[in-house]
């Protein structure tokens, strides 16, 4: 049985809350090994007049716990 261990992360993106997502595993996925979900908790913007700038999301991102490792 294996082990999933959580961590609260937030991603950004200047296109869409999608986007934002996307870059922030990519982005997780470059030092965590074994990831295995992500959950969106929280989304939010920035506003500039009456545009959206900025994206951003919070992720709860899981990955198992390799126990053989060294």
């Amino acid at each position: 049985m294996g082990i999933e261990k959580h961590l609260n992360i937030t991603g950004t993106s200047n296109v869409s809350w999608k986007d934002a997502v996307v870059q922030a595993v990519a982005e997780a996925s470059k030092t965590i090994d074994y990831l295995s979900s992500v959950r969106v908790l929280d989304q939010r913007a920035r506003i500039d007049g009456k545009k959206l700038i900025q994206y951003y999301v919070d992720l709860d991102i899981a990955f198992v716990i390799d126990r053989d490792r060294d």
